[in-house]
């Protein structure tokens, strides 16, 4: 694993389960099931709950006539963190928690800024991960500077539940209409107000009229639409939902197609209306007459993890090492990831089930190892999982009455057709199932299981060199706990070692993490030599080995050193089978260490709807960019296909917010770091045996580029693969327009460039192309407007590029003088506007849609704050 720019990630991904997390159910127009979590990280304020209460409310009544008297808030749970006291209005959760969370409240992205915003993974129309909402929001402290806490709710769940986008765009802000005017990029544009230049100086601030930049043609970069109070269209929402007269979102009748804004540009070109009109929420619901009643809330406090582990110990599982590698992960589970405080206990099953350990609250090793000590030790029978789980409820209720919020970790490798029996009284239990299947033989039953109970489907092939049952296992943190209780994977390796019998490789351990670090080795015939180096090359001894189970591990004490560790495994026979796992705790509790989450776009398909891996890298809620990420994906019977995953625009997502400006003043390096994340399985059905057709088009470029150079116009983009982003393009249709809109709707009558020359790179490369545009067409046409599609070498075409643009001349600004003025005080009128201070509309957010995948360039993390573009209310 090399260096990169002094700079290193590793991402071991197994791919993930559905991006859909949320327990929320439409039932007669009412949403059930919303969860607003407050992280661990916020202090106690009884104050943050009532808000939400308040919040909630209000806005459901907004939401109900927004949109056509169809939808509002039925019930919401509010999650309330375990280190908060106890009240005897909280009760225990059942299925909800962190990990279903639809809303979080939490500290802020980047300190000082209370932005809420949306993360959004994936395309128009589908489902976001979480709004997140920031304390000083909630208790009303920013109101000022956002508007009415329930009428931006209802702007982030329009951007959550039915995947729609700002009309807004921080990038573009301005854009040439066919008016031949400068026009602020909103919808509708009946949206009034003006554009102004406002710096401050220390206590001295100043106004001024926006000039237009040279190159551009369009306002210069400062300047910001203020839009009046006093308005009387009723749209838009998704622009600005802080005016007193909006209700609406954008419908057919008033969407301004022209702006540049991200809904735009994510849905294309259909306004917000159409895009939530169609989905699925509108098609199974009716216009109610009678009004909503006003949501019901729960209270429902974090207490301690209790578990019981169904471990499958039928006659199958004495095949492949498949008992003996189910006990070295489950020892490295109990040994190293379950948290202290933990409840946990134990059953095995085949044709009965055997109740082994009831509940142990784990407080020290000694708990520990009694667990060990308890798990099978021979395979035989036949295979009874509903037995086994209702055993586990048997050790649930014996130490705790409710099982509502206790999790069940069941693993088999093989089916049961009795299985379905005890679905309904799983789902009507309260528990969760995590469901880890060994081997190709899941049982559909206990899919579904883990599936209604919000627990996690793990898979883990035969092939033990790709250490998928550890890593399984040690997926399995609590989603409740603190980050920095967290056990996170740092490694995970495996070889099968022949001809040379030796694995070398280095684990790097960064001044985020190091305590409880845990080093984990596995072996299938004979234990290997073991060598472990510290940064400074001490080497380390006392591993501890245990023959019966074909393990070693060493727990470093204290906080392991930050750098480099290098390990050196010597087999002592051929066909050997060879892993290494090294997890390791946050260093330090008010320091959240660097975290690795990703996921699918689905957890199940049919062929050839394509799968797509998206891939986050945060520390805390703070991105991190420039990673080199891999992913592994293994098929049932152990195969392995690998893909680099590159975040360099050609698979590029659009975000909704305000976004810190990603340049050298808003970046700090960061030093060389690894994790690993495994995640849950996922099935593609109607997949051919026959040799398959080609049909996968180029990727859609999404990070066109124009620039002007005289009579020239330079672009830049990404170049596509011939299949998505494998491969090489055949060729590249570019064309031409001075009308934005007939570009986008008919792109195939623009005029063409003559690409002769330009011969498509490999996939992800950069391409660069230069032209001279000839005339255009349309009179007085201010831009040149260009797109890009890219054919394959069977003839199949990408969607059309995002539309990139030049200036030709100057278009008609504002008629207001340039002269610049003091800052008006509240209540004064702005220089020439007419319009007071104190009536200027408040400003709005959006949401944020991470990249789906990751840079390949320097690692740095986002941590200065940026003034906003976004419309706002005040100097």
């Amino acid at each position: 694993m090399g260096l990169f720019r002094s700079v290193v990630f590793l991402l071991v991904l197994h791919l993930l389960q559905g991006s859909d997390t949320s327990l929320i159910q439409l039932n007669n127009n009412g949403y059930e099931g919303v969860i607003i979590a407050i992280d661990p990280a916020v202090p106690e304020d009884g104050k943050i709950i009532e808000q939400i209460k308040d919040m909630v409310t209000t806005a459901s009544t907004y939401l109900f006539e927004a949109t056509e008297k169809r939808f509002f808030f039925k019930n919401v749970s509010i999650l309330i963190p375990e280190n908060w006291k106890e009240n005897s209005e909280y009760k225990r959760p059942k299925l909800e928690s962190y990990e279903h969370a639809d809303v979080l409240v939490a500290p802020p992205t980047l300190p000082g800024r209370d932005e809420p915003y949306t993360k959004q993974f994936t395309a128009c129309g589908e489902k976001g991960e979480y709004i997140h909402l920031t304390p000083d929001f909630v208790l009303g402290k920013s109101e000022s500077e956002y508007g009415p806490s329930g009428r931006l709710f209802v702007h982030e769940w329009a951007h959550l539940r039915w995947g729609v986008f700002d009309e807004y765009n921080e990038d573009e802000p301005y854009y040439s209409a066919t008016s031949k005017k400068i026009e602020a990029t909103r919808c509708p544009t009946g949206i009034t107000g003006i554009n102004r230049v406002y710096t401050c100086q220390g206590d001295s601030c100043v106004t001024r009229a926006c000039r237009i930049d040279s190159k551009t043609k369009l306002y210069e970069k400062d300047c910001q639409f203020f839009p009046e109070k006093d308005q009387t269209e009723k749209a838009s929402i998704m622009f600005m939902q802080g005016i007193d007269s909006v209700v609406e979102f954008c419908k057919e009748n008033n969407h301004n197609r022209e702006a540049p804004s991200l809904q735009n540009k994510m849905c294309n070109s259909r306004s917000t209306w159409d895009v939530i009109s169609n989905s699925e929420d509108f098609k199974n619901t009716t216009s109610m007459v009678a009004p909503p009643p006003p949501p019901v809330f729960s209270l429902l406090k974090i207490s301690q993890r209790i578990m019981c582990l169904v471990l499958d110990k039928s006659g199958s599982m004495a095949g492949s090492n498949r008992l003996n590698r189910m006990n070295q992960a489950a020892k490295h589970f109990l040994m190293q990831t379950i948290e202290n405080g933990s409840w946990v206990g134990m059953v095995h099953f085949d044709s009965t089930a055997y109740i082994k350990s009831k509940l142990i609250q784990i407080t020290s090793s000694n708990e520990r190892n009694k667990l060990l000590e308890s798990l099978p030790t021979a395979a035989s029978g036949g295979t009874s999982i509903c037995r086994g789980i209702k055993s586990a409820f048997q050790v649930l209720t014996g130490t705790y009455p409710q099982i509502d919020g206790s999790e069940i970790v069941l693993l088999t490798d093989g089916e049961d057709n009795t299985a379905g029996s005890c679905v309904d009284e799983v789902r009507q239990s309260g528990a969760i199932i995590h469901f880890i299947a060994l081997g190709p033989s899941a049982d559909q039953a206990v899919i579904e299981m883990s599936t209604i109970t919000g627990g996690k489907h793990k898979y883990a092939s035969d092939e033990a060199a790709n250490n998928g049952l550890i890593d399984a296992f040690a997926a399995l943190v609590s989603g409740n706990a603190d980050l920095s209780q967290q056990s996170l994977q740092l490694e995970s390796k495996g070889l099968t070692l022949n001809n040379n019998l030796w694995m070398n490789g280095t684990v790097i351990i960064d001044s985020t993490v190091g305590k409880d670090t845990f080093f984990l080795v596995t072996w299938n015939g004979q234990s290997p030599t073991i060598s472990l180096w510290d940064p400074n090359g001490k080497r380390m001894e006392n591993f501890t080995v245990d023959t019966d189970s074909k393990i070693a591990y060493l727990s470093i004490p204290g906080t392991a050193k930050v750098g480099v560790w290098t390990y050196s495994l010597q087999a002592k026979q051929n066909s050997e089978i060879l892993t290494i796992t090294v997890n390791s705790r946050a260093a330090n509790s008010s320091v959240p260490p660097i975290t690795v989450n990703a996921k699918m776009n689905k957890d199940t398909n049919s062929f050839p709807s394509p799968m797509i891996v998206y891939a986050e890298i945060l520390q805390g809620f703070v991105p991190i960019l420039g990673a080199n990420v891999t992913a592994f994906i293994e098929s049932n019977s152990g195969k392995t296909e690998v893909l680099q995953l590159l975040d360099n625009g050609a698979g590029k997502i659009e975000g909704n917010p305000p976004r810190p400006k990603i340049d050298e003043d808003t970046q700090t390096p960061l030093e060389s770091f690894s994790r690993t994340a495994s995640g849950g399985a996922f099935v593609v059905s109607n997949v051919s045996n026959l040799p398959l057709p080609d049909l996968y088009p180029p990727s859609q470029i999404t990070d066109l580029e124009a620039t002007r150079d005289g009579d020239n116009i330079s672009l830049t983009w990404t170049a596509p693969g011939d299949d998505f982003d494998v491969g090489k393009a055949q060729q590249y249709i570019i064309r031409i327009n001075g009308s934005l809109l007939d570009l986008r709707d008919n792109f195939d009558d623009a005029l063409q460039v003559n690409t002769t020359d330009l011969l498509p790179k490999e996939a992800n490369s950069e391409e660069t192309f230069a032209f001279k545009p000839g005339n255009i067409s349309e009179e007085n046409a201010t831009h040149i407007f260009i797109a890009i599609q890219s054919v394959d070498k069977s003839n199949l075409t990408s969607k059309v590029s995002n539309i990139a643009q030049v200036a030709l001349f100057i278009p008609e600004a504002d008629s207001s003088p340039d002269e610049t003025q003091p800052n008006p005080s509240p209540g004064e009128n702005l220089p020439n506007s007419g319009v007071s201070i104190s009536s200027l509309v408040l400003s709005v957010v959006g949401s944020v849609a991470l990249v789906s995948i990751i840079l390949s360039t320097a690692v740095c993390i986002l941590n200065k704050k940026k003034n906003s573009r976004r419309p706002r209310t005040e100097f």
